[in-house]
């Protein structure tokens, strides 16, 4: 069951990334109606990969790069986000988003949540969150885990008026970069890429108006697998090809299976194309190796997060339905 779920995950990089250039040109030729592409690029696998394929659409002219780090940013990230930008040889800033998050008390709104559980967090100390209980089996809740300057860890678990507020802070990072690219992609009549990939777009880890806007999600359809895959097939640099998935959010390295995924990406891959081709808990528990109680509860995640994200994807409800232009957006491979 595993190497049939594992088979079911190869690509034909060809004919996909044939398939993803021809829609791009098509979208912004025909609904778009814009020139060129903006991508942000975060030093990570799925911006890389969507900044690849933007330039195999249209040519590295019709492409503008954004790095946008922040004071929590790694400086790994920005190298190899400097490097992706040199390799594919497109026009590209650089922005310092710190200061306007400093004003909008980002910092300070989080900072203060920190301290209403570690009285001594101040300057020098490092932070994140991480999930804990799903990959047991059992309810999820999560833990601030911070750093002092000498090196010293102490974690507790976070309280919802404490979480919500650090959380809400850190999304102002995601929704100031996304104000960065519209004010790019206005100014130079081009369109915003999304870089979500299949696990974030379906489970809902994104921001709302923020890292989730965009006018076109070149990969939203490909697990995370089928991502690294593609960065292999377009020769993208080593360096992002084996870089591990981080949020790039917390002053703490923070893997993305810490924060909100109950599994690694290999094994969550797995997990959610189990679920999208029906198969039970028992075979999800065959295939990853895994008790059959620990199956059952990745599916009630799945299912959980799906409903508790839905409303990510929607766009402001209206009180009467308003009779005007079509609101549903063209899709990839329709």
């Amino acid at each position: 069951m595993s190497t049939n779920l594992a088979a079911a995950l190869k690509l034909d990089e060809s004919a996909e990334v044939e398939k993803i250039t021809e829609r791009l040109r098509e979208l912004l030729r025909s609904h778009l109606r814009r020139r060129g592409l903006v991508v942000a690029i975060s030093g990570g696998i799925d911006s890389a990969v969507c900044a690849g394929l933007a330039v195999k659409a249209l040519g590295r002219e019709r492409v503008f790069g954004l790095l946008l780090p922040e004071r929590d940013s790694a400086a790994e990230s920005t190298l190899r986000g400097r490097m992706m930008v040199e390799q594919l040889g497109i026009t590209h800033e650089q922005f310092d988003i710190a200061p306007a998050l400093e004003s909008l008390g980002c910092y300070r709104w989080r900072d203060d949540a920190i301290r209403a559980v570690f009285p001594a967090y101040s300057s020098g100390w490092k932070n994140k969150i991480v999930i804990a209980g799903g990959q047991a089996g059992r309810f999820n809740y999560f833990k601030l885990v911070v750093q002092s300057p000498d090196g010293q860890l102490f974690e507790e678990r976070l309280d919802l008026k404490n979480y919500l507020q650090i959380v809400a802070a850190t999304n102002f990072k995601q929704r100031v970069r996304k104000t960065m690219e519209y004010f790019h992609a206005d100014r130079l009549n081009y369109a915003v890429t999304g870089t979500p990939n299949r696990l974030e777009y379906d489970q809902g880890f994104f921001v709302k108006n923020g890292d989730g806007s965009a006018d076109v999600k070149p990969i939203a359809h490909l697990y995370k697998t089928q991502v690294y895959a593609l960065a292999r097939y377009l020769q993208l640099p080593e360096e992002i090809c084996n870089a591990q998935p981080t949020t790039d959010t917390y002053s703490m390295v923070q893997g993305q299976d810490e924060f909100y995924f109950a599994l690694p990406y290999d094994r969550m891959d797995i997990a959610l194309l189990a679920y999208n081709s029906g198969q039970t808990a028992e075979q999800l528990a065959q295939a990853l190796g895994v008790a059959l109680e620990q199956a059952q509860f990745i599916y009630r995640d799945i299912e959980a997060k799906r409903k508790a994200t839905n409303v990510l994807h929607w766009s402001g409800i209206t009180i009467e339905p308003v009779v005007g232009p079509d609101s549903k957006p063209p899709v990839i491979g329709a």
